[in-house]
């Protein structure tokens, strides 16, 4: 993996550690709590856009993120360089969280706190599809090769079709999509800009 990806994999399996294994207690301060009134629980705090990320709410959740960004992550460094692939990547995390509260505050119900690096993935998958929209990539159930950018448009519509069929459901569906929406804004200005992938 190139230096960013690997820092970044690196962070979130720290952060995994601490908070299941030595520090419980930084999901009340690091995770994403929406704004609320209820004086039971922690409170929005400006850095959780970003240190959300870190956290997962179990080995799972932690390997398949990982994996993602083992895959996409240093094809895309690669292409964007070190300091516009951070850059990316910390601009779809923080999309994601706002799309996430957005979604939690037109939803209503008990505020919960939101943990994972899925936003940044999904920002990576995005981009991997628009710079390489005919390499092939193999579903795992059913392992069916499809090219990149129809994978990319499948699950962007399936995370739409989940986030509205799926309410109650412990995934953060409209975070994934945040993600996708903040890093196609994102490239979509650096293309107006003559500043995409390096070529």
């Amino acid at each position: 993996m190139l230096p960013v990806s690997r820092n970044i994999l690196i962070a979130c399996v720290v952060g995994f550690l601490l908070q299941h294994y030595v520090m419980p207690g930084l999901v009340d301060g690091l995770a994403l709590w929406p704004p609320h009134d209820y004086p039971v629980l922690p409170p929005f705090q400006p850095w959780q856009l970003v240190t959300y990320s870190l956290l997962h709410g179990d080995f799972l959740h932690l390997f398949f993120n990982m994996f993602a960004l083992y895959m996409f992550g240093s094809a895309i460094e690669e292409l964007m360089g070190p300091r516009r692939f951070l850059l990316y990547y910390v601009v779809c995390v923080i999309s994601a969280a706002v799309m996430q509260i957005v979604v939690n505050q037109m939803m209503g119900g008990l505020p919960r706190p939101t943990v994972g690096a899925s936003g940044g993935v999904f920002g990576l998958l995005l981009a991997y599809g628009m710079a390489f929209p005919r390499r092939q990539l193999m579903l795992i159930f059913p392992p069916i090769p499809m090219p990149a950018w129809l994978f990319v448009t499948l699950y962007g519509l399936l995370e739409l079709y989940m986030g509205f069929s799926a309410r109650g459901s412990n995934v953060a569906h409209f975070a994934h999509l945040g993600g996708m929406a903040g890093g196609l804004v994102l490239l979509l200005y650096w293309r107006s800009q003559r500043r995409g992938f390096r070529r």
